[in-house]
Formats: C-alpha cells, sequence, structure tokens
C-alpha cells in the first residue's frame, strides 16, 4: 500500500523536541574553521568547494605530486553542506544505480561497476592509511520491496547486476524481515559491497588527510569570480585571489561559477529525521544485527540506518524544488516533510511507535536529467569540473575526483575514454518550463507510486528521452 500523506497525533508528538540541527554536524570532533583567504596568493591548483569532491581532488593531487601547491577554498565551512548532511550510504554505483547506468551506457557497464568496487576499495584503504574515524563499516544495502509489484523489479536489478559484475543477492521475505523487520518489507536485493559511514567525519577526516600533505585550506571564503585572461587562472575571493596554473570546480548544488553549467543541474531539498537511541528490546524488535543500510523501490523513496550508537536515521520521499533554483538556509527545514517522515516511520516499524525523534534537518542536493555525475572543462583546459551525483555521491565523488585530474593533466586514461565522461545530460529548461516539467513530473511519479508502478504517458516519454527528475 501507498504510505499515508496524514501523520497520525503520535508522529507529531514523536517530532517536539527534535533539534533543527543535521545530527552527523553535533559531533564533539567538528575542527575549528579555518581562516579565510585575504590578499594575493599563487598556487599550482585551487580547488573550489569544501565537500567530498573538492576534498578528495585536494587529497589525490597531493598523492600524485607531493610538490604540487594546492589551495582549497570553501564558501562557509567543510561538511556543513551536502557532505554533511546525507544519509552516509556509501556505494560502490557511479551511475546511480544499475539499471540507470545500463539505460545510458550497456557497452560501458561491465567497466563502470568495476571501476565503482575498485574506487571503494580506495576509499575503504584511504580511511585506513590516514587513521579516519568515521564509523566505517561495510555492511551492503537492502533495497527492499514495500508492494508486490516491485518484487519483478528486485528481480530484474539482481539479473542486471550479477550480468555486469556486482555480486547482488535476491532475497524473500522470510529472509529480509530475518535481517530487518517491518510488515512493509516483502522481499529485498542485498549489495553486499556498500559502506555505511558517519559522512561528517569522513570529511573532517579528509581535511585533516589534505593539511597534513599540505594542502591550503581556507573556509569562509565563497569564490566571486574566475579570470583565464591569461597563462593562468585567477580565482578571486571576497577578501582576496589565488593565481594557479589550473583550477577544479566542486560546487556541488550551489550556483556553478561557470555560467553555462546552470542549465544542467537543478538544486532538490530532500530532509532526514534521527531518533534517539533505540534500547535493547527495542533494537531486537527489528532484528537489523546486520546493520544494513535500507532503502524502499518507490519512486518516492525512504533511507533508513543505524548510526554507531543504534539511532535509526529515516530520511528521504520528498524531493522539494523551488522556483528558479531558490536556495537559503531557511529552506533546509520544512515541518510538513519531517510530519510526513514520522508518519511513515511508524508506518514501517509499528513496534517504535513512541520513540523520539531528537533531530530533523534538510540539505540541499545537485540532480541532473541523467542523475549521474558529468565532467568537461573550460578555459583551455584549465578549469575542470564534476557536478550532477543526485545523491549518490559520498562514494561516486572520489571517482569525480580523480576524473577531474585527468582532465586537468591532459590525461588520456580509461577513465577519460569513457562514454559517461565524454557527454553531457540534457539541459533543463530555463522557467518557467523547468518547474512546470519538474511539478508534473512529481505528480506522475506519485501516481505511479499509487498505481501499482504503471508509468503514464509523461514518464514514458521521458524515459524514451533519456531525461527525468530524481534525488
Amino acid at each position: 500500500m501507498p504510505f499515508s500523506t496524514h501523520p497520525r497525533a503520535s508522529a507529531l508528538d514523536a517530532l517536539r523536541d527534535a533539534e533543527p540541527t543535521p545530527f552527523w554536524l553535533t559531533h564533539r570532533d567538528r575542527p575549528d574553521p579555518a581562516p579565510a583567504l585575504t590578499g594575493s596568493a599563487t598556487g599550482d591548483l585551487v580547488v573550489v568547494g569544501g565537500g567530498f569532491t573538492g576534498l578528495w581532488t585536494a587529497l589525490l593531487a597531493k598523492q600524485d605530486d607531493p610538490d604540487r601547491d594546492v589551495v582549497l577554498l570553501e564558501a562557509g565551512t567543510v561538511a556543513n553542506a551536502a557532505s554533511g548532511r546525507n544519509g552516509g550510504f556509501c556505494a560502490s554505483s557511479l551511475t546511480h544505480g544499475i539499471a540507470n547506468g545500463v539505460s545510458r551506457y550497456p557497452d560501458e557497464m561491465d567497466r563502470l561497476v568495476a571501476l565503482g568496487l575498485a574506487n571503494l576499495d580506495e576509499i575503504e584503504k584511504t580511511v585506513a592509511d590516514h587513521d579516519i574515524d568515521c564509523g566505517l563499516e561495510r555492511t551492503g544495502t537492502l533495497h527492499v520491496a514495500t508492494e508486490p509489484h516491485q518484487l519483478a523489479w528486485l528481480e530484474q536489478s539482481r539479473e542486471l547486476a550479477e550480468r555486469h559484475g556486482e555480486p547482488t543477492l535476491l532475497l524473500d521475505r522470510e529472509r529480509t524481515r530475518g535481517l530487518v523487520d517491518s510488515p512493509l518489507f516483502l522481499g529485498a536485493t542485498l549489495t553486499p559491497s556498500t559502506i555505511m559511514l558517519d559522512p561528517a567525519r569522513l570529511v573532517w577526516g579528509l581535511l585533516r588527510a589534505c593539511r597534513s600533505l599540505g594542502v591550503r585550506v581556507h573556509e569562509r571564503s565563497p569564490v566571486t569570480g574566475l579570470d583565464g585572461a591569461g597563462d593562468d587562472v585567477t580565482v578571486r575571493t571576497a577578501y582576496g585571489s589565488v593565481r594557479a596554473r589550473s583550477v577544479a570546480l566542486a560546487t556541488n548544488a550551489f550556483p556553478p561559477l561557470l555560467r553555462r553549467l546552470r542549465k544542467y543541474v537543478v538544486p532538490v531539498y530532500d530532509y532526514a529525521l534521527v531518533t534517539e537511541p533505540l534500547t535493547a528490546a527495542q533494537l531486537e524488535s527489528v532484528g537489523w544485527a546486520g546493520r544494513q543500510g535500507v532503502s524502499d523501490s518507490g519512486n518516492r523513496f525512504h533511507y533508513l540506518r543505524l548510526t554507531s550508537d543504534n539511532r535509526v536515521l529515516f530520511g528521504g520521499y520528498d524531493a522539494i524544488y523551488h522556483w528558479n533554483a531558490r536556495l537559503g538556509e531557511e529552506l533546509t527545514h520544512r515541518p510538513e516533510s519531517y510530519a510526513l517522515l514520522a508518519e511513515h516511520f511508524v508506518q514501517m516499524f509499528p513496534t517504535l511507535e513512541g520513540v523520539r525523534f531528537t533531530h530533523a534537518w534538510g540539505g540541499v542536493i545537485d540532480t541532473c536529467s541523467r542523475f549521474s555525475a558529468f565532467w568537461g572543462t573550460a578555459e583551455r583546459g584549465r578549469v575542470a569540473y564534476a557536478l550532477g551525483y543526485t545523491g549518490l555521491g559520498v562514494g561516486a565523488s572520489r571517482f569525480g575526483a580523480r576524473v577531474m585530474l585527468d582532465l586537468l593533466g591532459g590525461h588520456d586514461t580509461e577513465r577519460t575514454r569513457l562514454r559517461m565522461v565524454r557527454t553531457r545530460p540534457v539541459p533543463f529548461p530555463p522557467e518557467p518550463l523547468r518547474s512546470i516539467g519538474i511539478q508534473l513530473t512529481q505528480a506522475e511519479l506519485a501516481r505511479a507510486d499509487d498505481n501499482h508502478g504503471r508509468r503514464g504517458l509523461w514518464l514514458r516519454a521521458l524515459d524514451r528521452l533519456g531525461v527525468g527528475f530524481d534525488s
């Protein structure tokens, strides 16, 4: 059955003490901000953005060449945007799932799966090498069916994954509920490779690793412009500038510094809740001994997991786009989305009714029409960018960083030869067509969820064009 849109009183009551703060950012390990950039400076590489993509770019650049002078500029503080507000699912997929990848890059999918699995291994190795305490657990993820028609989708997904080299198990209702016990769960696929982690502590650990290798970091230094008129590129901030041979742009959902890219990405707001720590009895009522991450199979899907202290993080379902790509701190809180999530949590786990939520927050995601990252260069190859991860960037961001460095170095690699890297997504139309199209797509996705997954004419047309809207 579709999830209810009418929160019960007990669900609302569970929210009464929830702090409007991302749970991950409340950890005592949060570092003090680095000083802002002031005055003029020079370097070999400037990285714009202090999230996962930017930090991986800076770290890999120094590992490739310890003598390279790398400067990282962050508009706010590291981990304060998407990299510190997500669910902490670090998946191997570079293509936002196997089905999406096969539909776009069928001839490359074996290689993309292999590259994604190798990328995940490298993330795990970096965490170990730099002693990053981010609660990393390779538990895998369950993709569950909550309605009968979704069981066929799971079987198709498993077949695709196995065909292209991603080990995946298909579980019936009994085996699924033996792992995580919800009366809504009818079956699942289990992808063992996925890592669960604390995303903010991974960011802070990568920051510490970058600094240990000599990366110069400046926070509270929003970049106001680029100037590539000379032999180098000058990056300007409010109080200073850096002149460098190359620049890597890792700005995620925020307005790209290259205006021509703004038609390719839209910012989407996603929301999440975290409960108080479960008691032993509460945890036993839902099982979850394997601590797998979980997502369901609806178009409007939920994602959920256990934290290191046995809280439940429960997020997703709503994906909110605001007119003309509007951004703002006030948009990171949406009580109606919190209320829906609280209700759906009780529907999924009725034995946990009455458990309090301690944190409720939102954050902005960059999405593009193909649901996975894209790359390119500007200023005669001296500026590179990676954008459009569409909510699956915790793992894919390292691969995105590696591709940017390949492009900046002019290297012909297996990565730069990929069609995925050489092409861009279909652009979104300008307003008002953009908002009209997104609202229509969201309405049709909800209608499909209410109609046993049957996709109407609009969604089928988008499928044929290879475009869509997701989070």
